[in-house]
C-alpha cells in the first residue's frame, strides 16, 4: 500500500484557498444533508494532557479521515508545541490508508474556509472594510479567506498582544489578495467602526468588542470560542444578529457565544436560524436585506477536515507532491 505523506508546506502548494472554501462548502451540504457521517469525537487523558480522535465519513468521495490532536500544555518547556495534530485519510471502499498530513495547517486552512465559505453567502456583497480580532495562525488564514471572497480594502487588526499584531501585518500586508492597507487598531471600537466584516479568531474568555458598536448590515465570523465557559461575543450582539451555525448539535454543546444567552433567557435554541449547509443547498436563504446583522458561529467539525484533506490529497497526488511510502 502506498501512503503519501504531506507536510504544511506540501498542502501550502496543492490547495488554495479558495478551492478549501469550495470544498468546505460542499462539505457542510452534505453534513446539514444527513449524507455526512461524523460521530462524535472521542477524548483520551494521557500523562502528559489531552488526545482528541475526530472522524468523519463523506460517502460522495468515498473518503473516511480522522484528526488526532493532542494538547499538552508542559510541551513548551522542551522546546515542543503545545498543540500537535496529523490527519489520516483512508479509502472509503477499501479502508486502505491513503495519507498522513499535518493537521495544524490543515485545521487553520479548513476554519478560515468556513469563514470564507460563510462570508461569501451571508456578508454583504459591497464590503471593503474588515475588523479581525487575533493575530495568530487562525487570524492568518482567516484574513486570506475573506479577501478571497470579497474585495477588501482595509483591514483593522485588533489584539492587546500588539508585538503578535506587528508581525501579522507585517507578513499579510499585501500578500495574494489581502490589501497593502492592514493596520493595527487603537480599540475595539475602533476596530468594528463602520467595519463590514468583523472576525473573532481569538483565545479570549469574554467579550472582544460591544454589541452595541457593531452597525447594521455587519456579518460576523465567530471562531475562536469552543467551549461553553467562554465567548467572544456578548449578549447584545447575539441578540441582534441572525444566527448561523455550523452545526445545530457542536453550538449547542460547546459554544459559550450562545449557550450563555440561552442560559440567560435572552435568545433560545430556535432562534437559531440555520446551519450554513442548508444555506449551501438553498434550504434556508442567506443575507435577506442589506441591514441585517449575520453571524456565523463555528466550533469546528470533522467534516470540514475530511473534505479539505481530501481535496488537498487529490491536488497533491495530481502534482506528485509530498512524499509516497509504501506499508
Amino acid at each position: 500500500m502506498n501512503v503519501r505523506l504531506l507536510s504544511a508546506d506540501d498542502i501550502r502548494s496543492a490547495i488554495s484557498v479558495a478551492e478549501a472554501i469550495e470544498a468546505v462548502a460542499d462539505g457542510f451540504a452534505h453534513l446539514s444533508s444527513g449524507s455526512a457521517s461524523v460521530p462524535l469525537r472521542t477524548s483520551l487523558e494521557t500523562s502528559g494532557g489531552t488526545s482528541l480522535f475526530m472522524p468523519a465519513y463523506l460517502p460522495d468521495s468515498e473518503t473516511t479521515a480522522l484528526k488526532m490532536v493532542s494538547v499538552c500544555p508542559d510541551n513548551p518547556r522542551q522546546g515542543l508545541p503545545t498543540v500537535t495534530a496529523v490527519v489520516a485519510v483512508i479509502d472509503g471502499r477499501t479502508g486502505s490508508p491513503l495519507a498522513l498530513m499535518d493537521g495544524n495547517y490543515l485545521t487553520a486552512l479548513r476554519t478560515g474556509a468556513a469563514s470564507g465559505a460563510a462570508t461569501d453567502l451571508l456578508a454583504r456583497s459591497d464590503a471593503k472594510v474588515l475588523a479581525l480580532f487575533g493575530a495568530g495562525a487562525q487570524g492568518r488564514t482567516q484574513l486570506e479567506a475573506i479577501c478571497t471572497v470579497r474585495a477588501i480594502e482595509e483591514v483593522r487588526v485588533f489584539d492587546p498582544d500588539r508585538q503578535a499584531s506587528r508581525r501579522l501585518v507585517a507578513e499579510m500586508a499585501g500578500q495574494g489578495r489581502v490589501p497593502t492597507n492592514v493596520f493595527l487598531a487603537d480599540s475595539p471600537r475602533k476596530a468594528v467602526e463602520n467595519a463590514g466584516i468583523v472576525v473573532t479568531s481569538t483565545t479570549s474568555h469574554q467579550p472582544v468588542f460591544e454589541g452595541a458598536d457593531i452597525g447594521p448590515g455587519t456579518h460576523i465570523n465567530a471562531i475562536g470560542a469552543y467551549t461553553p465557559e467562554i465567548r467572544e461575543l456578548d449578549e447584545t450582539i447575539v441578540s441582534r444578529a441572525k444566527i448561523v451555525v455550523d452545526t445545530r448539535e457542536g453550538c449547542l454543546a460547546e459554544a459559550g457565544d450562545l449557550i450563555m444567552p440561552i442560559q440567560s433567557g435572552v435568545i433560545s435554541p430556535a432562534d437559531i436560524y440555520a446551519e450554513l449547509g442548508e444555506i449551501v443547498r438553498d434550504a434556508k436563504a442567506g443575507r435577506e436585506s442589506e441591514e441585517e446583522i449575520t453571524l456565523f458561529k463555528s466550533v469546528g467539525t470533522a467534516v470540514q477536515d475530511a473534505a479539505v484533506a481530501r481535496a488537498a490529497l487529490d491536488r497533491a497526488g495530481q502534482r506528485d507532491l509530498g512524499t509516497v511510502v509504501t506499508l
